[in-house]
């Protein structure tokens, strides 16, 4: 690992406890400009979710509309929360061909991407040490007043997720600041997603609050529309 990596690691709980660690669950509201966009704007608000951390597997429930789904790369589902009136896709990110940041979204297509990025969101930094990924630090930034230190991470191309290629911000404590990518789906919209109110949860360090935002070609946020907000309720990481 990098020494930021090493940094970032220890100061979200450290690798040892990482590993000890097989689940994560979650209570939360999704909103944000874009989903009024793509059709589905009230779709993940008070979701509850269950993610796999070795592998990317999540589930998400909705009791508030009824109607439950799974992600994985190869295939999501959604159906009923008895079960009924099923709806799957496999090799679901062939279908976004073609897509840009205003084009409409079935459930299907809004399950895949929020699957994706929830994973994402809920293993970074510890995701960066798994298999296939390499990182580089990239020279210091200044925002809201602190230092942060980047780090480029590549992705290999056995994970799902926004693009191959993202940066990731770091205070002077380790801890995530600000989340940096394109959205392969949508196009190659920008999108840095800047994590707050941090709070313990078994051990690991968890941005609690997270705000997604467009940025120029300076990298410095456009701060109108908020495009996605992320607010958890609860979260536990399990290792059962």
């Amino acid at each position: 690992m990098s020494t930021l990596l090493e940094r970032a690691v220890e100061a979200h709980g450290g690798i040892e406890k990482w590993k000890t660690l097989r689940t994560a669950s979650a209570t939360l509201d999704i909103g944000g400009a874009v989903w009024h966009l793509k059709g589905q704007p009230d779709m993940f608000r008070n979701i509850a979710l269950v993610a796999s951390l070795a592998r990317q597997h999540v589930s998400i429930m909705s009791p508030q509309s009824g109607w439950q789904g799974t992600f994985t790369p190869d295939a999501v589902r959604v159906e009923s929360l008895e079960g009924h009136a099923a709806e799957e896709r496999r090799a679901p990110r062939d279908c976004y061909r073609g897509h840009v940041q205003e084009t409409s979204w079935d459930r299907l297509h809004a399950l895949y991407f929020t699957g994706y990025a929830l994973w994402t969101y809920l293993t970074i930094p510890f995701l960066y040490t798994y298999p296939g990924f390499h990182t580089e630090e990239l020279p210091e930034w200044e925002e809201n007043g602190e230092v942060w230190r980047r780090l480029k991470a590549t992705f290999p191309d056995s994970i799902a997720s926004h693009t191959r290629e993202q940066i990731s911000y770091f205070g002077a404590d380790g801890l995530l600041r600000r989340h940096d990518y394109t959205v392969d789906v949508m196009g190659g919209a920008p999108g840095a997603n800047y994590a707050s109110d941090y709070r313990e949860a078994n051990g690991v360090m968890v941005p609690m609050s997270r705000r997604v935002f467009a940025y120029d070609k300076a990298r410095r946020k456009v701060g109108e529309p908020l495009l996605v907000s992320i607010d958890f309720r609860t979260i536990e990481f399990g290792s059962g």
